[in-house]
């Protein structure tokens, strides 16, 4: 079942009509969320983030789109569907009608769930840098928007190419993030992550990392600019997503990197942080 309006759905039911404002403008947003044991994980910051993208693109926040009412929602839907671990995706975008110009800021959301699949923490995991299309750097960058194009087209690359990911870059040709989740890099005990001014996505568990060694200081963690070029220098480059976690980058062109302390992150660190 799916969740349209706090309305329960067959999933074969249509949902929205041509004038939906998602989809002929890319005027939405959505959070991806991973649950596990019926409870939602990083909740409160999922919440916040989406509340703060409704904000900067002018959405109208209903008083009664609380936590809890979030919370409650989600939860409605995975009893309908008879799942307590699963993949979430609440998706909100602007009321039907109007041009670029929209007739109201008063918002519509749909809920979706489907079974979570294991992710696996794959050996080998090779990738490749995405030149045909760059992220703007900015804060509209920073937000999941529906408009995920030049992700899409990183995808089809990667795969067309055998690659199990693609590094997204911006104008300034400087690393953003991976098309689906934030980059780390590792060296000499030091983590280096670009800043949100880069265009990278303001990812969940990139914060969680960065403010966990701000208060634990067994290693160094900073925002900073990234080119290509330091790619070849890490230890360790590793991928960070709600649903995955954290993934181990093994091959980048002719150079090869080495899983001790992203494995070290994944185990001991990340369970701490749930």
């Amino acid at each position: 079942m799916i969740n349209q309006n706090g309305t329960l759905k067959n999933p074969s039911t249509p949902l929205f009509s041509n004038q939906n404002r998602g989809f002929k403008y890319g005027d939405a947003v959505f959070e991806t969320m991973k649950v596990l044991a019926g409870k939602i994980v990083f909740s409160e910051n999922h919440y916040f983030r989406l509340m703060a993208s409704m904000r900067i693109l002018r959405m109208e926040i209903p008083m009664n789109f609380t936590l809890d009412f979030f919370e409650s929602e989600v939860q409605k839907t995975l009893v309908s569907n008879d799942l307590n671990d699963a993949r979430v995706r609440l998706t909100i975008s602007r009321k039907d009608g109007g041009l670029y110009t929209p007739l109201s800021n008063e918002i519509d959301y749909i809920i979706e769930v489907s079974e979570l699949k294991k992710q696996p923490f794959l050996e080998n995991y090779e990738i490749e840098l995405f030149n045909d299309h760059y992220i703007n750097a900015g804060l509209l960058s920073t937000l999941k928007t529906t408009n995920r194009i030049i992700n899409v087209l990183a995808s089809i690359y990667a795969k067309e190419n055998h690659f199990n990911n693609c590094i997204l870059l911006n104008e300034k040709k400087n690393v953003v993030e991976f098309m689906n989740g934030n980059i780390f890099l590792y060296k000499n005990k030091k983590l280096v992550t670009p800043p949100l001014s880069d265009g990278c996505i303001k990812g969940i568990v990139r914060a969680k990392i960065i403010d966990y060694f701000k208060k634990n200081k067994t290693y160094k963690c900073e925002e900073s600019n990234i080119s290509p070029f330091d790619l070849h220098k890490a230890e360790e480059i590793f991928v960070t997503n709600t649903i995955t976690g954290i993934q181990p980058v093994t091959i980048f062109r002719k150079t090869t990197y080495k899983n001790s302390f992203s494995k070290y992150l994944s185990e001991e660190v990340l369970p701490l942080l749930t």
